[in-house]
């Protein structure tokens, strides 16, 4: 007689949501829901007209326009300068709070800390700009200053989550008998760091530092809530042409903003992608 009390079963398939009925047809909903407004806005950036919603024909004149405007360039050179500042200043700060959190060992109110970082991320961003508000008018009125410092603390203090999380996610995929064996072989905690731990860390920090500014150059909300007269940002700048008169110069300047934020982000996820090890 046979035994057949060890033969295997028949295999059973892995679910996969992609084998699910309609799950085709919905994602191409939500990706034409995503993307077909932004592709739009880039063509129609092109029109030689000047309506935003009638073609008339292929023209880079648009692009031009806001290119000699001195109002865009003040506006987009103020929207550099503070993400700059912006993003250096939380990267410094997520990066000191990355190795507190990553290479301090388990401590109490470990947990709180990450929750008080990410803070930003979980609560309505014009709740954060409310705040920023009134703790930033407390200062102009004891001060009587009303320069940029305000939005570069402003954007800082937003920005710093962004930056904390590939700072953390390459502190944590380090391996750290690197920096044991830097200190057995008698190097101090500043030298095994700086030639050790951050070069290895470099990436993330990068990485960050992109993302902060990327964060910085489109915001917004917070934008609105804290800047003084005369501090218009791009984006404020285009929100404000949107209530008087839409014209493709918008187009124009919203294309030439996708297309930096998608180079930086490119770039992003180029130094943060895990790279396969060598065979």
């Amino acid at each position: 007689m046979t035994d057949t009390s060890a033969a295997p079963g028949p295999r059973r398939k892995a679910f996969s949501v992609r084998t699910m009925p309609g799950f085709s047809s919905v994602a191409i909903v939500c990706f034409l829901a995503l993307y077909a407004p932004i592709v739009v806005i880039v063509v129609y950036s092109f029109n030689s007209g000047n309506s935003i919603a009638l073609w008339e024909g292929l023209s880079l004149k648009w692009y031009a326009t806001a290119w000699q405007n001195d109002a865009v360039q003040e506006a987009t050179i103020r929207s550099v300068i503070i993400a700059a500042f912006a993003s250096v200043i939380s990267t410094v700060v997520a990066t000191m709070a990355a190795l507190g959190t990553t290479h301090g060992g388990n401590f109490r109110g470990r947990t709180v800390i990450y929750l008080l970082i990410n803070q930003p991320l979980m609560v309505p961003e014009i709740v954060t700009a409310v705040a920023l508000l009134i703790f930033f008018s407390m200062i102009r009125i004891a001060t009587g200053y009303s320069g940029l410092a305000y939005l570069i603390a402003a954007h800082a203090a937003f920005c710093v989550p962004f930056a904390y999380l590939p700072i953390r996610a390459r502190l944590e995929g380090m391996d750290t008998m690197l920096e044991i064996a830097a200190a057995d072989l008698y190097a101090t905690p500043w030298r095994a760091f700086r030639r050790v731990t951050l070069p290895l860390m470099a990436p993330g920090i990068v990485a960050g530092a992109m993302l902060a500014f990327v964060i910085s150059l489109d915001d917004v909300i917070i934008t609105e809530f804290v800047k003084a007269a005369g501090q218009d940002t791009l984006p404020t700048y285009m929100l404000g042409q949107l209530r008087r008169a839409i014209t493709p110069e918008v187009n124009a300047i919203s294309t030439a903003l996708l297309a930096i934020t998608v180079v930086l982000l490119t770039l992003f996820f180029i130094l943060t992608r895990k790279r396969s090890p060598k065979a």
